[in-house]
């Protein structure tokens, strides 16, 4: 067994391959974690988003969600502030507060990324969303009780749905959360 540490194997722009005593893995070069944002409208709409996904060369359909500290001049960004940012900015909505619920690893195997869930009370919409200017974002507000239908339908089209989504979608039906 190898007791030197873990050691790069390769790195670009955003991404570094990690090998860990034989055991490579993902972690980010910039970013401390991302956060994913549970948005759900006083009308019971849950906010998503679609946007294209290279790695996996379709569109996705998606909860809010972003990378903290990512930004210059916000490499220590609280993860309530990256949540704030990136629902204003993919979505187009403010919230009045921002309920951390749960931090888990994304892909424990694959990555040293982690997840923050926050659930956003007392959303407002202000702007458009859409993302920034390397995004093309749809924004999506889908009534709670058809969501199911409506992930479906979008499969059917060949939209993926992401993972995190399903874990956002199962958090929000939780009696705790209503």
């Amino acid at each position: 067994m190898d007791d030197s540490g873990p050691r790069a194997l390769a790195e670009g722009r955003w991404l570094r391959l990690v090998d860990d005593a034989g055991w490579e893995y993902v972690e980010r070069v910039n970013g401390h974690g991302v956060v994913v944002i549970l948005a759900l409208t006083d009308d019971e709409r849950v906010v998503l988003v679609e946007q294209y996904r290279p790695a996996v060369r379709a569109r996705v359909v998606e909860m809010p969600a972003g990378l903290v500290g990512d930004h210059a001049g916000l490499e220590h960004e609280d993860p309530a502030a990256a949540a704030r940012r990136e629902l204003l900015e993919e979505t187009g909505y403010e919230a009045r507060s921002f309920e951390p619920l749960i931090e888990t690893p994304s892909t424990p195997g694959l990555t040293s990324e982690t997840y923050g869930f926050f659930r956003a009370h007392g959303l407002r919409r202000v702007g458009p969303g859409g993302g920034d200017k390397d995004e093309d974002i749809t924004v999506h507000e889908v009534p709670l009780a058809e969501v199911t239908a409506f992930l479906r339908e979008r499969q059917g089209q060949g939209v993926r749905v992401d993972a995190k989504t399903l874990a956002g979608l199962w958090l929000l039906s939780a009696p705790a959360l209503r």
